[in-house]
């Protein structure tokens, strides 16, 4: 009985993930019909594609280094989906105080390049969300951690190297993403990135990697989509 439940988890899960693909298809399709009509839009490079490929593997492997299947049946949607998405919204809200409120109040003249036509910026986010995640979470975790069970397998040295994994992946988009300015608004980057990465570590290793994608769901809502309907819709026209 445990194996078929485990088994059913795990394809569930490999399901949920191969249908996360319908976002990178959609905004790719859509991104190509804005070009054609003379719109400049990002879209997904190559890199973005085998590395959403090579996700589908990592996938596969969440079981053998303790990390719940995206739908684990024991995790419930509160933990897998709301507080997560939640608390994303809330880092959403302070960066939107920040940085458009605080330091550009004024209007802006032209949509800036973190902001998207809408509602292209819906699938165009979603399918960054998934890659920035897949890059900072799904790949290191997995592969580190298959390393550490290999050589150590015990409890204590999963725990120790999942949290080392976990702080140092988290300095990585804040050094990364570290703006120019005050000290102050350096040192503000840099902490509630690190801790926003750092808590997306903490939801992955209870509640599995879509826990950890809502997370930057919530703050990309706010952040990259909500923020560019109302430059796009009030500040422009």
């Amino acid at each position: 009985m445990e194996i078929r439940y485990v088994n059913k988890d795990f394809r569930n899960s490999l399901y949920c993930y191969l249908s996360l693909s319908l976002f990178f298809i959609l905004a790719w399709w859509y991104g190509v019909v804005l070009e054609k009509k003379g719109f400049d839009v990002r879209q997904v490079e190559i890199d973005g594609v085998l590395l959403y490929i090579a996700g589908i593997f990592l996938i596969m492997l969440q079981q053998k280094i303790k990390i719940p299947d995206l739908l684990n049946r024991k995790i419930g949607a509160d933990h897998r989906a709301l507080y997560p998405f939640a608390l994303g919204i809330l880092f959403g809200l302070t960066d939107l105080l920040v940085f458009k409120i605080v330091l550009h109040p004024q209007p802006y003249d032209t949509l800036p390049p973190f902001l998207q036509p809408f509602p292209y910026s819906v699938l165009l986010y979603i399918q960054g969300a998934i890659y920035t995640e897949i890059l900072y979470r799904l790949l290191p975790f997995t592969i580190l951690l298959l390393v550490l069970e290999f050589f150590h397998p015990s409890g204590a040295t999963r725990r120790v190297g999942f949290w080392i994994i976990a702080i140092l992946t988290s300095l990585l988009e804040p050094v990364m993403q570290l703006p120019d300015g005050a000290i102050w608004l350096k040192a503000y980057s840099f902490l509630s990135g690190f801790a926003f990465n750092l808590l997306q570590a903490w939801f992955l290793r209870k509640a599995g990697f879509l826990a950890a994608l809502n997370v930057r769901l919530g703050h990309y809502l706010v952040w990259h989509v909500l923020l560019g309907v109302y430059v796009e819709y009030f500040e422009l026209r």
